[in-house]
């Protein structure tokens, strides 16, 4: 009878491995690890006839299980479970692709899973860990050009931000344009005599966080400092517990949100006294406050004195702390209360000019859709005649051109040298074009289980230049784009000799400074 033996390999150890030059004839050569092994594998088991080897990887759930309700102490619950993460029950198995069958099936019975979860692999089980093979190489010429991102030029024609947002609002896209005036944004409230409190939301900040340092900074300076921490953002419970720690250290109110529901919305805002009374200022957007990610991620924001909205966002502070019911909004769409409502009645005001002949179409730029009602909205608005163009970058459950159902509705991916992470709405309300901008995607968890924010951007020349940055270029793109195709499997698009256009590097060109190497 065979035996079957697993061998761990400690995550220390490198994926991909030099070979030497006096073995690889000069030649910088390299070699995944699982291939050494294979090759060696007779020396990790010496006097034992091994016959065969192969590589498998298991993925486990990540969740943590935290009963919100129930733990008097919701931080300290959370770091409790971070230790048993690596226990959660398996849901998938990757196997390389010749893996026996009787293998494959040991795997699947002692970890509990069905033969729907196997996948076989034609290559590394594991392409992630390519990612180290650009750092080894050390290549620049075989790197994207370094960008330096662009500072939107009213930000520029004056030192204080809360003179120029009194004037204007002002659009920041990134990573095109830098992040930097949000930082200069903190500093500014924390050293402003004027400022009574600053609050904001943290979904993904990282471990080396700035934004942190400026927030405990400003509590220092006596300012009354609220944040929003959600600790249970997946991979980043750890990161968010230390934060939260340390602002509490420095005198930082920290709240945890609404119990049950996930603070997913990107907000922050700024109470200042102004001629004897409070005065809103915010910044508010599609993406997290990590000067890192907005290096690699696309997101919009929108720096404003708007009032109303200024108040909306007040009041979500107030659900978050716990002391306010939910109150109709003048401007935001919040989930859970009314982000679902707005959205299905928009699609079907949309369906509803179309059956009228009035002017109708909807484009949507999105991290994914998956949510039945907007999908089931989506082709009735589809069969009514309505135009839809979604840029859609990972999970997306609709099918597009289908006779009948999805005549309408064209979807594409856009995959590039950045993430697309920004979210846009366009409905065109018989020609007013209504634009909005915010946190969540069409899915039922951002819908129904989470705090999210979108909101109306009204200033037309920055709803103009959204709809150019965002939905217009992508839907031009012949270089990063992604059809969706009828059996729900994905085409490139292939640009011709004179045609080539690619949205990533439109806003390169139009917003950032001078690229080098």
């Amino acid at each position: 009878e065979l035996s079957v033996a697993i061998v761990q390999v400690p995550r220390s150890l490198p994926r991909i491995v030099e070979i030497p030059k006096h073995l690889s004839h000069k030649c910088r050569c390299f070699m995944t690890l699982s291939s050494i092994l294979h090759t060696h594998m007779k020396d990790v088991f010496p006097g034992i006839n091994v016959i065969e080897s192969y590589q498998f990887r298991v993925t486990r759930n990540s969740e943590l299980f935290v009963n919100e309700e129930e733990v008097t102490n919701l931080r300290d619950a959370v770091k409790g479970e971070l230790s048993y993460r690596q226990y959660g029950a398996s849901v998938r198995l990757e196997t390389s692709k010749d893996c026996p069958k009787k293998i494959s099936n040991f795997l699947l019975k002692h970890l509990g899973l069905k033969s729907q979860d196997l996948y076989a692999v034609d290559g590394p089980v594991n392409l992630v860990r390519l990612i180290s093979l650009t750092k080894q190489i050390n290549q620049p010429n075989l790197e994207f050009p370094i960008i330096k991102p662009g500072i939107p030029k009213q930000l520029l024609e004056d030192a204080s931000i809360f003179n120029v947002i009194d004037k204007t609002d002002v659009l920041l896209h990134h990573p095109y344009q830098s992040f930097s005036p949000v930082l200069d944004f903190l500093d500014e409230a924390a050293g402003d005599p004027s400022v009574v409190a600053i609050k904001q939301t943290v979904y993904r900040t990282g471990a080396n966080s700035t934004v942190m340092k400026k927030l405990i900074k400003a509590a220092q300076n006596g300012k009354q400092v609220t944040v929003a921490v959600e600790l249970l953002a997946r991979f980043d419970e750890e990161t968010n517990y230390d934060w939260a720690r340390q602002l509490e250290d420095a005198g930082v109110t920290v709240v945890y949100g609404v119990v049950g529901f996930k603070t997913h919305a990107k907000m922050l805002l700024v109470l200042r006294k102004v001629r004897n009374s409070l005065k809103f200022y915010c910044h508010i957007g599609t993406g997290n406050y990590n000067p890192v990610t907005s290096e690699k991620y696309t997101d919009l924001a929108i720096m404003t004195s708007d009032q109303d909205l200024g108040s909306d966002i007040n009041n979500v502070f107030t659900q978050l702390t716990g002391v306010g019911k939910n109150t109709l909004q003048r401007k935001i769409w919040s989930a859970p209360f009314s982000l679902r409502e707005k959205l299905e009645a928009s699609i079907e005001r949309e369906t509803r000019h179309a059956k009228e002949g009035k002017k109708s179409g909807i484009t949507a730029k999105i991290n994914a859709l998956t949510d039945e009602t907007i999908i089931d909205k989506l082709y009735e608005a589809s069969q009514a005649g309505v135009k839809i163009d979604l840029i859609v970058r990972g999970a997306c459950a609709l099918r597009s051109g289908i006779k009948g159902l999805s005549d309408n509705i064209k979807v594409r991916s856009i995959l590039g040298r950045f993430l697309e992470h920004s979210r846009v709405f366009l409905f065109s309300n018989d020609g007013k074009n209504e634009v909005y901008i915010g946190s969540a995607d069409w899915m039922t968890r951002n819908m129904d289980g989470r705090v999210e924010v979108c909101f109306p951007v009204t200033d037309p020349s920055l709803k103009k230049r959204i709809i150019q940055e965002t939905l217009k270029s992508d839907m031009r793109d012949n270089l990063g784009s992604w059809q969706l195709t009828q059996d729900h499997s994905y085409i490139r698009k292939k640009p011709g000799e004179k045609s080539i256009f690619s949205a990533q590097q439109y806003n390169i060109d139009k917003l950032c400074l001078r690229s080098t190497r």
